[in-house]
Parts: C-alpha cells; sequence; structure tokens
C-alpha cells in the first residue's frame, strides 16, 4: 500500500487541455480515476488513453470521472485528445507539482537504464477527496479492468 492511500489528495492548481485550472476541491463529489503517464501519443500511452475511453462508459456507470496526468504542453494534451477521441480532460504538470507529491515522478528503469521520468501510476480517489486505492507501477494491459473492479468492491 502507498503512504498515499487512506490521506487526501495533494492540493493542487494544475490546467486541463482547455487551459482551465483544476484544482483537488474541484474533483469532490465525484469518485475520479486520476492516471499518471509518461507521454501523449507514445505506444504504451495511447493504449491506456484508448483503453480509459472505450471503457469510459464502464467507470461513468460506477460514478467516477477519469482525468489524465502527464507533463506535456496543453497544445501536445489537444493534438492527443484529437487524435484518439478521448472524451476525458488531461492535466498538465510541467513542474510535476502534483507528480512528485503523488509518487508518480521519479527514478525508473527505462530499457535497462536508470532514468527520471514519470512512473506509469493511477489514484482512485473517493468523493470526500481521500485516496482510496492506488497502483503505484501500472502495466497497460488489463489496467483498466483491474481500476473497474476495484472502484466496483469499494463502492459495493
Amino acid at each position: 500500500m502507498t503512504p498515499l492511500v487512506g490521506h487526501p489528495l495533494p492540493a493542487f492548481s494544475l490546467q486541463d487541455d482547455q487551459g482551465a485550472t483544476v484544482t483537488a476541491a474541484d474533483l469532490k463529489g465525484h469518485w475520479t480515476v486520476l492516471y499518471a503517464y509518461p507521454k501523449d501519443s507514445t505506444p504504451g500511452c495511447t493504449t491506456e488513453a484508448c483503453d480509459f475511453r472505450d471503457n469510459l462508459a464502464r467507470v461513468q456507470s460506477l460514478g467516477a470521472q477519469v482525468y489524465g496526468i502527464s507533463r506535456d504542453s496543453l497544445k501536445s494534451h489537444q493534438n492527443f485528445i484529437t487524435k484518439q477521441s478521448l472524451p476525458f480532460r488531461l492535466l498538465s504538470d510541467p513542474d510535476c507539482a502534483l507528480l512528485k507529491p503523488l509518487g508518480a515522478f521519479g527514478k525508473k528503469l527505462m530499457y535497462g537504464r536508470e532514468v527520471e521520468g514519470i512512473i506509469r501510476s493511477t489514484f482512485l480517489v473517493d468523493p470526500k477527496g481521500i485516496v482510496r486505492h492506488a497502483w503505484p507501477k501500472v502495466s497497460v494491459k488489463g489496467h483498466v479492468q483491474d481500476v473497474l473492479d476495484v472502484l466496483s468492491n469499494l463502492k459495493g
């Protein structure tokens, strides 16, 4: 279990793909799936985003909303959303203001080398803003189904 589980989502104020400011307070009142991913339009990130896209109705039927977060620019997010027909918002965190407190930015292995970057992670936040579940190192295949299963169990 990650240290964040059972604690409030860290305070943040980030811009979404449309330039609107989104804060932790804006997420209250809904279950929220917040997934951190390394880079727009890369193979694994595209697969993950499209899996959330294709299962969004199932996520919403459980009363949850989806947000993606990466260090990409608003323009990059806009292009990614258009190209992949993504029906959810993407947050831009170029300074890792939220990614670092989430533990979603740091040292990781990439092609056998240690690099610093975004660690693919997902956080399930309840309507009161409390992190209820975290996936600290996500493997894309089957991940969205796992999120759905946990969300269903927590709500049930």
